[in-house]
């Protein structure tokens, strides 16, 4: 595949205004993190070169400009002055998001499809988001047409200043506005607010989490560097893909669990979709899990996870976050999620119908991604990142147990 970089813009927020906004105990464990990177494939047969430079890139850009009133943080970067006790987010008037305008000869039908691609090739639909020991950029975006196919939206957000909630509003906020000519006003349910007032640091989380981020970081020279944990190297072997648990797979899963459990479970989709992952790391569905008990005792401890959130302490949560790295290093079978089936990704609909295909690529550093069903309500897509080798026995595994 071949990809030209056209052009690197600037795109300042309208109307933008000097801010400045601590972290706090929710934001720092994800200092030293890798950005979370996610693409948007959008089908547009009409995309030729000279439709795409004079009417859909202008109106991107535009709208672009407009959202970001709204959300201010994303056109700054993280920073960590000598006098303060903690970083903080700074936006100056003159900071901008960068958008790199992109063109590739690559087949718009493979890449956004849902079987094995290259993690390779996905990555070069993505931008840098740049990082020294003093700034961190927040944001940055990277749009590539396929001439006559279609294009994708690349993002690259720091999770210390996006979560995966936030990101899903802000590409549908920036939808919402390119779709309906450059509307300034958002729906309520897409305006994010900044006011950080109302989290208080009453038992010095804030100075807990950021001494369990340094331990996490090898190179102990500069205590307050906001460079990333370094990241593990990726073979060419290695590819994405994503499956898919219809809503009759879901239930019929539900249906198996529910059978006789000792106590009341946690079944929501997530639980049930997590588990099915479960079973498939395992990689012996009918060895290890043929005996119902077995497929009940690990639901169990999914729900009881899942049910745990909603009655932990605040003052927990630097113990529990320190307590999950620890067993990431003691477990080959520690995995993490990004995403989820609540955030509506498929619903950022910019004024050319949906996008035909979402992918978190950043799994690709030791997760799998969760979002909605596209074409199904009550469905789940799962992302994985395996070896070729490995997915393509995973990929069989799946294949040979639930069905539609």
């Amino acid at each position: 595949m071949t990809l030209v970089v056209v052009e690197v813009a600037r795109v300042i927020p309208d109307s933008a205004n000097s801010l400045t906004i601590p972290l706090t105990f929710f934001d720092i464990p994800w200092l030293v993190f890798h950005p979370v990177k996610r693409v948007f494939f959008y089908r547009l047969t009409e995309s030729t070169r000279e439709h795409f430079h004079s009417f859909i890139l202008p109106k991107l850009k535009l709208s672009l400009s407009l959202v970001l009133r709204n959300y201010l943080p994303l056109s700054g970067r993280i920073t960590w002055e000598p006098n303060k006790p903690k970083p903080s987010i700074v936006v100056s008037q003159d900071d901008a998001v960068s958008v790199t305008i992109a063109e590739t000869d690559s087949d718009f039908s493979r890449l956004s499809g849902y079987g094995q691609r290259p993690v390779s090739e996905l990555h070069t639909l993505l931008p840098e988001l740049p990082v020294s020991d003093d700034s961190a950029t927040a944001f940055s975006l990277q749009i590539t047409l396929f001439p006559d196919q279609g294009f994708s939206i690349g993002v690259a957000a720091h999770h210390a200043v996006l979560d995966g909630k936030t990101s899903s509003m802000f590409i549908k906020a920036w939808a919402h506005s390119c779709k309906h000519e450059n509307s300034v006003s958002l729906p309520e349910v897409i305006t994010p607010s900044l006011d950080r007032s109302m989290i208080k640091d009453i038992t010095g989380l804030d100075e807990k989490m950021i001494k369990i981020v340094r331990s996490l970081k090898e190179e102990t020279t500069n205590e307050r560097s906001l460079r990333p944990i370094p990241a593990g190297e990726l073979g060419d072997d290695v590819v994405l893909a994503t499956v898919v648990l219809c809503r009759d797979d879901v239930e019929r899963l539900r249906e198996r669990v529910k059978r006789n459990p000792d106590r009341p479970l946690h079944l929501s989709t997530f639980v049930i979709a997590c588990l099915r992952v479960d079973l498939l790391c395992e990689g012996a569905w009918r060895k290890r899990f043929a005996e119902e008990r077995r497929i009940v005792n690990a639901v169990e401890i999914l729900s009881g996870l899942v049910k745990g959130l909603s009655s932990r302490k605040i003052e927990t949560i630097a113990k529990e976050f320190a307590d999950g790295f620890d067993s990431q290093g003691e477990s080959s079978q520690f995995w993490s999620v990004a995403g989820s089936n609540r955030l509506g990704v498929y619903e950022s609909d910019f004024g050319w119908g949906r996008p035909v295909k979402v992918d978190v690529v950043s799994i690709d550093q030791g997760a799998m991604s969760m979002a909605e069903s596209r074409d199904e309500s009550g469905g789940v897509e799962i992302g994985m990142c395996l070896k070729k080798a490995e997915m393509d026995i995973v990929l069989s595994i799946f294949n040979n147990g639930l069905q539609c």
